[in-house]
């Protein structure tokens, strides 16, 4: 019988096996995949595992998967299911010659599972923790474990969305998100609004209330751990209003290079005048 603490190591983590967990330690090199060496490490509670899986790998490899019960990880919640395989945290890769000890584990493991299929009330992985942030291709993103702020770039953002000027949520406003992964076209994290919410726009470059990727912007080791850990707060908060946070000040030099860029869009005749004296007046209040 496999003993508390013992340890399996295979290529970029190791598991711990304790008596009601799982510890997965995921390792810190080069070849490691950016998204493991993001979350360190992560205790998986048995019953939050279903099942357990050994197939043959690539290359003389045996992969040892413990398949999460549905509902139970925010992470993989997050993810939907977008992940490639190679960047999967519930996937350990052995050598062949080790298919043996991996077989005695996932046996051992089997054992002591009680969960089954059905999805789980709650969340029983603890989600990333923050503070988080990480800049999209419009906008940086950061979440204090209250709020989620969107602050939009200059360079990027839609007019829309400078027209509704920065944006703050309390996880108490929202009921979940929506993450497409950046490694697919019209990749985006949107934050989905309780009712009585406001129709959001279809394309997300459109909506205030999402951030979109692009080469190099909102990476999957950024991006999907921040989905993950807003997508828990808002299971644990209660609903209340939303409230308009107060405009925070700002840099002198940030406001001149926002107040340009409006002149830029009002003369393309992408902004009223009404809406250029609106928004610079708001932009000023801020200095």
């Amino acid at each position: 019988m496999a003993r508390m603490g013992d340890v399996l190591a295979g290529f970029h983590a190791a598991w711990e096996f304790e008596s009601d967990s799982v510890l997965i330690r995921f390792e810190r090199g080069i070849r490691t995949p950016k998204l493991f060496q993001a979350l360190g490490e992560r205790r998986i509670p048995l019953e939050a595992i279903s099942a357990v899986t050994l197939t043959p790998g690539k290359r003389g490899t045996v992969v040892l998967r413990a398949v999460p019960r549905p509902g139970a990880d925010p992470l993989m919640e997050a993810a939907a299911g977008q992940l490639k395989e190679g960047c999967d945290p519930y996937r350990l890769v052995l050598p062949a010659d080790r298919e043996t000890l991996a077989e005695y584990y996932a046996d051992e493991l089997r054992g002591q599972l009680t969960a089954d299929e059905e999805p789980a009330e709650r969340f029983l992985v603890k989600p990333p923790e923050g503070p988080l942030s990480f800049k999209a291709y419009d906008g940086k993103a950061t979440f204090d474990g209250r709020t989620v702020s969107f602050r939009w770039f200059w360079t990027g953002a839609s007019s829309a969305k400078w027209k509704a000027g920065d944006q703050s949520f309390p996880v108490s406003a929202l009921c979940g998100v929506e993450w497409r992964s950046p490694e697919v076209l019209e990749g985006h994290l949107r934050l989905l609004r309780r009712d009585p919410a406001p129709a959001h726009p279809a394309q997300a470059d459109q909506d205030p209330a999402a951030v979109v990727f692009g080469l190099g912007y909102g990476p999957v080791h950024e991006s999907l751990p921040f989905a993950a850990a807003v997508l828990a707060a808002t299971r644990s908060a209660s609903p209340a209003p939303a409230v308009a946070a107060p405009a925070p000040h700002r840099d002198p030099a940030d406001i001149a290079d926002r107040i340009r860029h409006l002149g830029e869009l009002h003369e393309a005749g992408l902004v009223t005048d009404e809406e250029f004296s609106v928004k610079k007046a708001e932009l000023l209040a801020q200095l």
